[in-house]
């Protein structure tokens, strides 16, 4: 979601003549998009902005841009005080109080105007920043903003609001606007993205807007995330079944394997309904890969109820977990209600262990892709290997000489670690 606003913000600020800097402290609009999701990168933050009051010193017309979840939505931020330096504070998703400034500040055409203040809409236009173009083969573009679910440890609807669907005309725009511009595969976005027309009832669901995203010319492949239990319904799982340009590989988070947990995380599912829900999308869609988020040491969380996780995530050999120490984010329900009472270095002791039982299934994943030939997107070159995709998210390199960007091509895996493989180019007639 941050890559995404950050893209609009850079393009919103091209149209007011102004030019991507690779060294931050030489810039003269600094943009720091935030995230407060977990305590370290909160912390990390303010760590940057602390190191950019120098600049600030140094250079008094320069202008920083506090923007996203660390700014939030609430007015009568406490930051305003806390960071008397800082010259904008932006809400997530919202680059418009930026453009606004530096309107008010400089000798802009009236063209320049209207046309940065179109791009900071969240409308559908999107032109990507220069420093993109002919180079991005991935897009991300949000469908559903905020959350309305409120897990009990979450800090998303606190900081980003109640949960909105975008008009699906808006993101078919802005889809079409990416294919144009060279972009072969998009992600639909959202906190709960199987929630998607929920609070809009005339909204096409989810499985219809993948369904009209198919329908765009060069796009080539499309994913989603991140999907919710709850919501994971037969008529979305036909559309990733059925539909050839929608991924194999689905994002639904578990966060633990007990029920107790579970109950307390507000999750709203039990363990046995998870495991049947795995069941249930391997089932229809052979092949899939599923992805999961882990948080461990939550409040209250014993040696037992770790345990529960632990042997669910051996069981169900998922295909990547996304890990996490459970980390008290101010005024949620855990926050308020509970008290972070598993130690530090007992969060850390089943965070290892969750990594390393992880690294043995992923290991044994890919090692099943083994002299397989499968189609690789390939996104970027990265020093003398090109980095790609397969369509269930698999990590591939293929050293070549040749330009492979934006290209889907056949390549015969010929070597597999936990993390990534690597493989050769199936020779054709091109």
């Amino acid at each position: 979601m941050n890559v995404a606003d950050s893209e609009r913000v850079a393009s919103a600020l091209e149209h007011l003549g102004y030019e991507y800097s690779p060294q931050i402290e030489k810039a003269d609009v600094i943009v720091l998009n935030t995230c407060v999701v977990r305590q370290s990168a909160e912390e990390k933050a303010y760590g940057r902005l602390t190191t950019l009051l120098p600049v600030k010193r140094a250079r008094p017309d320069v202008v920083i841009n506090l923007m996203g979840c660390l700014v939030g939505i609430k007015e009568n931020n406490p930051l305003h005080k806390r960071f008397p330096y800082v010259d904008v504070f932006s809400p997530p998703s919202d680059p418009a109080p930026l453009v606004e400034f530096l309107i008010s500040r400089g000798d802009h055409r009236q063209e320049e105007i209207e046309t940065a203040r179109r791009y900071a809409l969240m409308d559908g236009d999107l032109l990507l920043p220069n420093f993109s173009q002919g180079k991005q083969v991935i897009g991300w573009i949000p469908i559903v903003y905020g959350c309305s679910h409120a897990c009990a440890y979450c800090i998303i609807p606190y900081k980003r609001g109640i949960e909105r669907s975008r008009p699906p005309e808006e993101i078919l725009k802005e889809a079409n606007s990416l294919a144009s511009q060279g972009v072969k595969e998009v992600t639909l976005l959202g906190q709960i993205v199987d929630r998607y027309g929920k609070d809009r009832p005339e909204y096409p669901s989810l499985a219809s807007l993948l369904a009209q995203t198919s329908e765009i010319e060069g796009i080539e492949r499309i994913r989603f995330l991140t999907s919710h239990p709850n919501w994971m319904n037969d008529e979305l799982l036909e559309a990733v079944a059925t539909l050839p340009k929608v991924m194999p590989h689905i994002e639904i988070p578990n966060q633990a394997g007990d029920d107790e947990v579970l109950a307390n995380m507000r999750r709203g599912y039990t363990a046995d309904q998870y495991r049947r829900l795995v069941e249930k999308i391997r089932n229809r869609i052979p092949g899939v890969s599923i992805a999961t988020d882990i948080i461990v040491g939550f409040p209250g969380e014993t040696d037992a109820q770790f345990q529960h996780t632990y042997d669910l995530l051996a069981e169900l050999k998922l295909d990547m977990v996304h890990l996490a120490r459970y980390s008290p984010r101010k005024g949620t329900v855990s926050q308020r209600t509970m008290a972070d009472d598993v130690p530090n270095d007992e969060k850390w002791r089943r965070f290892r262990a969750i990594e390393k039982l992880q690294e043995a299934v992923q290991r044994e994943i890919y090692a099943s892709y083994q002299d397989r030939t499968v189609p690789i997107l390939f996104e970027e070159k990265l020093k003398k290997r090109w980095k790609g995709r397969t369509p269930t998210n698999k990590l591939v390199f293929v050293e070549t000489e040749r330009d492979l960007l934006g290209r889907v091509l056949p390549v015969r895996i010929t070597w597999t670690g936990p993390w990534s493989a690597r493989g050769e180019l199936v020779e054709n007639k091109e």
